[in-house]
């Protein structure tokens, strides 16, 4: 069983993490021998937390019930929020998880919280644009290592601009491995085109019409 921790905090960012747990909770496309994932979110304390778009979220769990193994999944989205000092122990956490080879995936204004804490002075990353990070920054010494794209997948860090939703989603998949390549191919046309050959295609792709 892979854990997937979701990161919550108040004004989190609805959309950016709508593509990923949708699809990791719903298992609804896995492939036929996917490892089978638990999606459980996490908070600084239990307190319940008010989304950008108001919806109310109570945490499932606290910071230090993260198991500490490379099979966890963090995921750390974007928020108005990340400078508040009581955030500081999922970044330190994340540090740890990154260290163990356990993926990490940070969007929008999770990636200032990384950049700030030197996570992303020596791996390829992305964010808001080239000189986003630079602004919000003082410390940042990653320019070199940052990619001008929406998401940027290196190993076990996956990080994305709040624009970055539905690629942060498809690299997330395919490093957890629970799709099969065609389908999660097509599940990207599909989302990112919108035609309706593209969702013909992907449900060809499933495990019920593979049998043969």
């Amino acid at each position: 069983m892979t854990t997937i921790y979701v990161y919550i905090l108040d004004t989190l960012a609805d959309w950016e993490l709508g593509y990923v747990t949708a699809e990791l909770n719903s298992a609804r496309f896995f492939k036929k021998d996917a490892q089978p994932v638990s999606l459980k979110t996490v908070g600084y304390s239990k307190e319940p937390v008010k989304t950008m778009g108001g919806m109310t979220i109570v945490p499932d769990c606290l910071i230090e019930d993260i198991a500490m193994d490379e099979t966890s999944v963090l995921l750390l989205p974007g928020a108005d929020t990340w400078s508040d000092p009581k955030h500081s122990a999922i970044i330190e956490k994340t540090s740890e998880l990154l260290s163990l080879g356990a993926t990490v995936g940070a969007i929008c204004g999770a990636t200032v919280a990384l950049a700030n804490a030197g996570l992303l002075d020596s791996r390829p990353h992305t964010s808001n644009g080239p000189g986003f990070l630079d602004m919000f920054v003082p410390n940042y010494k990653g320019q070199e290592f940052y990619v001008d794209q929406p998401s940027v997948a290196d190993n076990n860090l996956i990080t994305a601009s709040s624009t970055g939703g539905l690629l942060w989603a498809k690299q997330l998949i395919e490093r957890l491995d629970v799709f099969q390549e065609n389908t999660v191919e097509a599940w990207y046309d599909y989302f990112s085109i919108g035609k309706p050959e593209h969702f013909y295609a992907l449900m060809q792709t499933l495990p019920a019409n593979n049998e043969n």
